[in-house]
């Protein structure tokens, strides 16, 4: 019996141990403690084209400090944008302040009144920027923590600097990221380079003002990208620079044995145009009407021609436009060559004799029609090349 006391008097103590340990591993926030909160939208604002992030201190339900970062087009419609990030004054339930926006350095004033409703916030009032006068009247606005705030502020540019392959990134896409300030005179001194620039990219998003970087997008002969990567590292300015997203799909891509391909170190390019176009003219059943490379891509444009059976009778033409990449299979020395092959895009002409009949119809790649339009084509291509294809379920070549 006395056995039994003592057991139960034991098993009492460590569970009594037990408890205070667990409650000393989450301690109750201290009474009055700054807590930080952000509101990442404010419905309706500026007609829903602005991108606003409010941060509130609070001790409690007391705001003790505010600061609303705007960022906004300069005008409706336009791709530029401006920004102003001012600290607001805290009255009771008004929030108010005065700056200048950051790049056209226009007036800025801002007053609103700040209601708890139930869970959420309403904002009502004015931001007048310059002589624009907008009345800011918005419900249903959610807010979150800090951390919550931060984990959703984390981005990735997408570039690699030294990529083991081309299985994820391209060989003729290139990424660099720079310092705002440092990206015009970047720019300029690619005129006349053989590199083309993703429009794009030239826009300054509302991310890229509030980092202060932007990565602009740039595609270039594979054979290439390795040097403008190394003297675009050395530039004023360049946070990283590397390859990058592009064309390539790996559905669409072979990887072949590159020696009978090359002359010495470079491609062999008259027989490569010449081989892709025999194979593609008889999986599209067409001829083969032109290939030309593109001196600052890399890329080879094939156009092959056939007839429209859309009215036989008009004798109309459809003109199939096919844009293909060869590169390495991955950067440095390699005796491995990648080929990817776009989606055609097919147009319908009158080519016939005498008058033309005017036709109305967009140029398009024919993503719904691609086994009508492909024919087999990339299994096509990997018989001719001796090569291989890519296998998505393992990640890997078949």
């Amino acid at each position: 019996m006395r056995a039994l006391l003592f057991c139960l008097i034991g098993l009492m103590t460590a569970l009594t141990s037990l408890a205070f340990g667990q409650m000393k591993l989450a301690p109750k926030a201290a009474p009055g403690a700054n807590e930080v909160r952000y509101f990442t939208a404010i419905d309706g604002l500026m007609d829903g084209n602005a991108d606003v992030i409010l941060k509130e201190t609070r001790q409690g339900r007391t705001v003790t400090a505010a600061t609303l970062d705007v960022c906004y087009p300069v005008a409706k419609g336009a791709d530029r944008k401006d920004r102003f990030v001012v600290n607001l004054a805290v009255n009771g339930q008004t929030l108010s302040g005065t700056t200048q926006s950051l790049g056209d350095k226009s007036p800025v004033t801002v007053k609103l009144v700040r209601r708890p409703t139930g869970e959420n916030f309403e904002f009502k009032g004015q931001i007048n920027i310059g002589q624009t006068v907008t009345e800011v009247a918005s419900s249903d606005n959610t807010d979150v923590s800090e951390k919550e705030f931060l984990d959703n502020q984390a981005s990735d540019d997408g570039i690699t600097a030294s990529p083991k392959d081309f299985t994820e990134v391209s060989p003729e896409s290139v990424g660099v990221r720079l310092k705002l300030d440092a990206a015009v005179d970047f720019l300029k001194s690619l005129k006349g380079q053989n590199v083309e620039v993703a429009l794009s990219s030239l826009a300054v998003t509302c991310e890229a003002m509030r980092a202060g970087e932007q990565t602009i997008n740039l595609s270039v002969d594979p054979d290439r990208a390795a040097a403008l990567i190394a003297k675009s590292r050395s530039l004023p300015g360049v946070v990283s620079v590397g390859w990058t997203t592009g064309v390539v799909e790996m559905e669409r891509t072979i990887r072949f044995a590159a020696a009978d391909w090359r002359n010495g170190d470079k491609l062999n390019r008259d027989k490569i145009a010449a081989t892709i176009s025999n194979v593609l003219a008889g999986t599209l059943s067409a001829k083969s009407s032109s290939s030309v490379w593109n001196d600052n891509s890399g890329k080879l444009k094939l156009t092959f021609k056939r007839p429209s059976q859309i009215f036989p009778a008009l004798d109309l033409t459809e003109v199939i436009e096919v844009v293909a990449l060869v590169a390495p299979d991955k950067p440095g020395a390699s005796d491995r060559l990648m080929l990817w092959i776009g989606n055609p895009a097919i147009s319908t002409t009158d080519e016939s004799a005498g008058a033309k009949l005017s036709l109305a119809e967009e140029t398009s790649g024919e993503e719904e029609g691609e086994q009508k339009a492909d024919n087999g084509t990339i299994d096509a291509l990997a018989r001719e090349f001796r090569g291989q294809r890519w296998d998505t379920d393992k990640s890997a070549w078949k």
